[in-house]
C-alpha cells in the first residue's frame, strides 16, 4: 500500500477539497475497524478533504463491504471509496473464504466503476496482529488506504 503522509510526491499531490470520499466500515471487530476509520478520516482531512465530503457508511461485516462499495462508487458524485474491515483467523476455513471473497469483490468494484476503491481490510491470524495494524506497531492501515485513493486520484 502507501506509506505515510510525507510519502506523497509532487506528482501525487492534488487538490482534494472538492473530491467526495466514502468510508465503508465493517461493524464486525468494531474496536479495530473504528481505529481504521478514524485514521482514514483524519488522513483525508490532513490532505485537504472537507468534512462535508467524507461520508461514512457501516455494514455488518467485511463480506458486505463490496456491495456497499459498489453502490457508493456508482454514484456520480462519489470520487473514491475506502473499504475498512478486519477478519481474524478462527478455527475453520471460513477465514479463507471470506478473505478471498472480500478481496475479489473490492477489486471488481474498482474495475467496474473505474474509480479508486481501497482495500483497507486487515486479514490477520490474531487480534494482536490486527491491533498492531490499526494504530499499533505497524502503523494504521486506515491511513494507508486513504493515501492509496488520493494517489490513485492523482
Amino acid at each position: 500500500m502507501a506509506g505515510s503522509l510525507s510519502s506523497l510526491t509532487g506528482k501525487e499531490k492534488i487538490d482534494i477539497r472538492k473530491k467526495k470520499f466514502a468510508l465503508v466500515v465493517a461493524e464486525w471487530n468494531e474496536e479495530i475497524t473504528a481505529a481504521l476509520r478514524q485514521s482514514a478520516y483524519d488522513t483525508l482531512l490532513q490532505l485537504g478533504a472537507k468534512k462535508a465530503n467524507i461520508e461514512t457508511v457501516y455494514v455488518p461485516g467485511s463480506f458486505e463491504l463490496p456491495l456497499k462499495a459498489q453502490q457508493l462508487a456508482e454514484r456520480k458524485d462519489m470520487d473514491a471509496v475506502i473499504c475498512l474491515g478486519c477478519v481474524i483467523q478462527g478455527e475453520t476455513a471460513h477465514f479463507d473464504y471470506i478473505c478471498q471473497a472480500v478481496a475479489y469483490g473490492i477489486m471488481k468494484v474498482g474495475l467496474k466503476t473505474n474509480k479508486p476503491v481501497a482495500f483497507g481490510v486487515l486479514t490477520t491470524l490474531t487480534k494482536k496482529q490486527a491491533e498492531d495494524r490499526a494504530g499499533g506497531t505497524y502503523g494504521n492501515k486506515g491511513e494507508e488506504a486513504a493515501l492509496t485513493v488520493v494517489k490513485m486520484l492523482a
